[in-house]
């Protein structure tokens, strides 16, 4: 009984997450770092994945946080609502990942990147109380992913590099027309026979691979297949969606 509520409950806390969907940061990183034009640690880019992974689990903490009433209708499996998860544990998960995401930072080459994260934080923030009401926050999620690449870029090098930013903006383009598609999907009243989202978000590495190769070399567009490949294997068992 003991095992199985402690199993239980760390599924509940991986679905609050999305933690499925975190080897598409992890890409975005490796994107940001290596594209800034400086020499970077693989010690550095682990611990900007870390830190940017905080940041998106937490992200994705309080997106169900503000979405409790709407979930409680329209999604009550979700943790918050089936009452898998406290909102209060909630709140407390969301602040303790972002101030972990915010101090793995500080220990960066260059504190620049803090300062990114922080508009990283504000747009997450923006994004997960408004959405629901805007329909232009598409763009908001699309920046978030964009800061991604900047956060990385400017931790390494305190700059943005030009090819950084072409990759964040071609991601940010997809990410506004994966939002488009996914939204589109929530107001069908049959989804798609085929798991087009997951699909779509385990592609947001298979984009960083392209960039990957293009910029880098052919060899690290294996970087962004692994990544699609360990996302879609997460989803398996927890929802990216």
């Amino acid at each position: 009984m003991i095992v199985a509520a402690i199993a239980s409950t760390m599924k509940a806390h991986l679905d609050l997450g999305r933690v499925s969907n975190l080897p598409t940061v992890w890409t975005n990183v490796l994107v940001g770092c290596l594209l800034s034009g400086a020499r970077v640690a693989a010690v550095t880019v682990m611990l900007l994945a870390v830190s940017l992974s905080c940041f998106y689990l937490a992200g994705m903490a309080l997106n169900d946080i503000c979405d409790r009433e709407h979930d409680r209708v329209h999604k009550p499996f979700r943790p918050i609502p089936s009452g898998k998860i406290p909102v209060r544990d909630a709140r407390i998960l969301t602040v303790a990942l972002f101030a972990v995401g915010l101090g793995l930072l500080a220990v960066t080459p260059y504190l620049i990147g803090v300062g990114a994260a922080l508009l990283l934080l504000a747009a997450i923030v923006l994004y997960d109380r408004y959405h629901k009401r805007n329909p232009l926050s598409v763009l908001l999620m699309a920046s978030c992913r964009f800061l991604v690449y900047a956060v990385a870029a400017f931790a390494v090098s305190g700059r943005l590099a030009a090819a950084v930013v072409l990759a964040g903006s071609v991601q940010f383009a997809y990410i506004v027309a994966l939002s488009l598609v996914a939204r589109f999907d929530n107001t069908r009243r049959d989804p798609f026979t085929f798991p087009v989202i997951p699909a779509l978000l385990a592609g947001i590495c298979l984009l960083d691979g392209l960039m990957l190769a293009v910029f880098v070399g052919p060899a690290w567009g294996g970087a962004g297949a692994g990544g699609f490949l360990l996302t879609l294997a997460g989803q398996r068992y927890v929802r990216g969606d």
